[in-house]
């Protein structure tokens, strides 16, 4: 077996080792090639590829640099987005989840230097909400997609029209309410005024005579009307029960119609019966 064959312990060792995150001054944007330490990196660049990059680079920098710059940001707009939403976040733990990835675009290779920088440039042109505390630099994103902004729409509408009800409703409780305190102001209220004697020496008297006759009279009126209803009630009580005892009769005649049917021909059924036995009977003789 060679010495580097593909299933080599020192092959499978690197394997592993390049399967995890390495440090970040060691990869090349241009060649997308990681390096594991400070001499694999110079090596690197001593290398003939990585010249020609270089030489490409230099016929148009610009070129380049806007489309690594394009990538990080749609990159990082899209974490944000997706993982965070409209929630108020710092902004080293976005880029510490957007440096997982191992195809990532790094800022090395952008019109960026440093995070602060990029950060200032989102505030700036208005993609997120930058706020700067103690801690470092905190950012929020600004949803501007159609779909979210129709939604805010008919949610603002919605809220305009349940308001616009309870003031209705407020104002024709305070109609009634305005409504009710009216009439009972117009209302006749009894006033009640103290005893007002024109002479003190005369003596006050009081007649309950002409209450009892009032009321006797009342009653009076009352018992004829009283009586004449007990006496409506009564007969139309006698007519009800009587209705029910011609119907009661009616349904026993008919009961016995039928009674007195059954029997005549049960009747006949026997003297045929006793006709057809004496006929047998003499036939058999």
């Amino acid at each position: 077996m060679p010495k580097n064959g593909f299933l080599t312990p020192k092959a499978i060792a690197n394997r592993i080792k390049a399967k995890g995150l390495q440090k970040l001054r060691w990869y090349c944007q241009m060649c997308q090639k990681q390096c594991r330490d400070e001499n694999g990196f110079k090596c690197h660049t001593m290398s003939e590829s990585h010249q020609r990059q270089l030489l490409l680079f230099a016929e148009n920098p610009d070129k380049y640099l806007d489309y690594f710059s394009e990538e990080f940001f749609d990159g990082f707009m899209e974490l944000l987005k997706r993982r965070f939403g409209t929630r108020r976040i710092h902004s080293n733990v976005i880029y510490n989840e957007y440096i997982q990835d191992r195809e990532h675009i790094h800022m090395t290779s952008t019109q960026w230097e440093t995070l602060t920088d990029f950060v200032k440039w989102l505030g700036r042109e208005g993609h997120v909400t930058v706020d700067l505390t103690e801690k470092g630099w905190f950012i929020t994103y600004i949803d501007r997609d159609p779909e979210t902004l129709a939604r805010q729409k008919l949610l603002e509408k919605r809220e305009k029209v349940e308001e616009d009800d309870e003031e209705r409703m407020q104002k024709f409780i305070q109609k009634q309410i305005e409504k009710a305190s009216d009439m009972e102001k117009n209302k006749n209220e009894t006033v009640y005024t103290d005893l007002q004697r024109d002479d003190e020496e005369k003596k006050i008297a009081f007649n309950f005579g002409a209450a009892k006759s009032s009321r006797e009279s009342e009653s009076e009126s009352v018992q004829p009307e009283t009586s004449t209803n007990v006496l409506k009630a009564a007969a139309a009580e006698a007519a009800s029960t009587s209705k029910k005892k011609e119907k009661d009769d009616r349904k026993r005649k008919k009961i016995c119609s039928r009674g007195n049917k059954r029997d005549g021909r049960e009747k006949e059924e026997n003297r045929k019966s006793q006709k057809r036995l004496l006929a047998f009977q003499r036939n058999c003789g």
